[in-house]
């Protein structure tokens, strides 16, 4: 929209308060604040929203893969066909056998649920989601045979271990006696305390090498199935049915998709609720610049009237109306996007003051999965709420600009 030089030195000046127009101005005050608050939160929320998912995708797939090829009974025994089946098909970047199986870890008289992984330790050097993870000790210290283990620093903090602990590891696979099947329990001492981030994951997980997980379940060489990753998380429904077609009767394969469902499912409608609810908020400040426009028109009315008697087309006074209108809101969304700035940037220290002020931990990782609030910024998103926010905007000044454009003169300067 082209202004000429008259329309664009009229409209700065209704953009400036006057003498009398003090309650005007902070009318449009708020209505610049209510933009701003709006787009703030929207671009907050939805960084947020999208760095909760990021973050949790890369830390499920991290350890447990985009899919798994699992062993009907818990047990693959030819596993090291399946694993080359596997890497010969296209689109299946990585294949890792693992053990991962439900027990108890006890120290000191306390006993809490664990869930046992045996791995490779060149696999477990090489995950994305355990390498630089440990807090105390090192993954490449654990070797086959010498009863050491690893532990979640929730699941240490539990039991009260730290390195060098001897813990109990209670299978119920024990051997059979004439008074039933005694449970097997097996000291391990604690070489690595790990920290992956998801509370679930640092509160159960228990990792050893593979050879001592075989001996500890009684499995001989078999393993419980295959940890699968693949180009694209999101093509694993193209990627892995001709794989499905060749494990028919030998093991059965599930994706991150049919593992995690539920928690996706539920995290993609959080979003779209707060979507459509914050944007509320981006309609209440158009109200707010259609109520301080038609205050402006008003107040104005005698000077469009003389402007329309010195040749001021309706058209021009529509533009006026509307530039003023859209520099409010353009103002608020600029100032918007540097308040999510600072938000995003300071966002631990602001969740650490709300939590300080109301007593409450507004990030509790026992229920929100993740130890740290994430946030990952889209900027095409980011892009389309401002562009939201300027299209709300530009629609509220329609109708006051209108107005404006439909004064008559001569009803207005009849009486001056």
């Amino acid at each position: 929209m082209l202004l000429s030089r008259y329309e664009r030195m009229i409209a700065r000046r209704y953009l400036l308060p006057g003498r009398g127009e003090a309650f005007i101005a902070v009318v449009a005050g708020f209505s610049l604040g209510a933009v701003m608050l709006g787009v703030a939160a929207l671009i907050v929320v939805m960084s947020v929203m999208n760095g909760f998912r990021a973050e949790l995708f890369d830390k499920i797939t991290g350890l447990n893969g985009h899919a798994v090829i699992q062993g009907y009974n818990g047990q693959l025994r030819n596993w090291q066909q399946v694993v080359k089946e596997a890497r010969a098909t296209p689109g299946i970047t990585k294949a890792t056998p693992l053990i991962e199986q439900p027990l108890f870890a006890s120290f000191n008289g306390r006993v809490e649920f664990a869930l046992v992984r045996g791995m490779e330790v060149a696999d477990m050097l090489e995950s994305p989601s355990l390498k630089g993870s440990e807090v105390l000790g090192r993954f490449a210290k654990l070797q086959p045979g010498e009863q050491q283990i690893a532990i979640g620093s929730r699941l240490a903090e539990s039991l009260g271990a730290t390195i060098g602990s001897d813990i109990a590891i209670i299978s119920p696979q024990g051997s059979a006696t004439p008074f039933g099947t005694m449970p097997r329990i097996v000291q391990y001492k604690v070489a690595v305390i790990f920290e992956v981030g998801v509370y679930d994951y640092d509160k159960q997980f228990v990792i050893m090498p593979m050879q001592d997980a075989q001996t500890l379940l009684l499995m001989g060489d078999s393993v419980g199935m295959i940890e699968v990753d693949t180009v694209d998380a999101d093509k694993v429904g193209t990627i892995l049915p001709p794989l499905a077609e060749k494990m028919q009767g030998i093991a059965q394969i599930v994706d991150w998709r049919q593992m995690n469902r539920e928690l996706f499912e539920a995290v993609s409608v959080d979003r779209v609720v707060s979507f459509t609810v914050l944007s509320i908020i981006l309609i209440v400040a158009s109200f707010n610049i259609v109520s301080s426009l038609i205050m402006l028109v008003r107040t104005k009315s005698r000077d469009i009237a003389v402007l329309r008697t010195m040749g001021a087309t309706p058209a021009s006074l529509m533009r006026i109306f509307v530039t003023v209108g859209t520099t409010i809101g353009a103002f608020g969304v600029a100032a918007g996007g540097v308040l999510a700035f600072l938000f995003i940037t300071f966002r631990q220290q602001v969740a650490s003051f709300i939590g300080l002020v109301t007593g409450q931990n507004i990030w509790d990782p026992s229920m929100r999965f993740l130890t740290d609030l994430p946030a990952k910024t889209d900027p095409f998103q980011t892009a389309g709420i401002c562009a939201m926010a300027m299209l709300f905007t530009f629609v509220a000044t329609l109708y006051p600009a209108w107005k404006a454009s439909r004064t008559d003169p001569v009803q207005v300067l009849r009486y001056e």
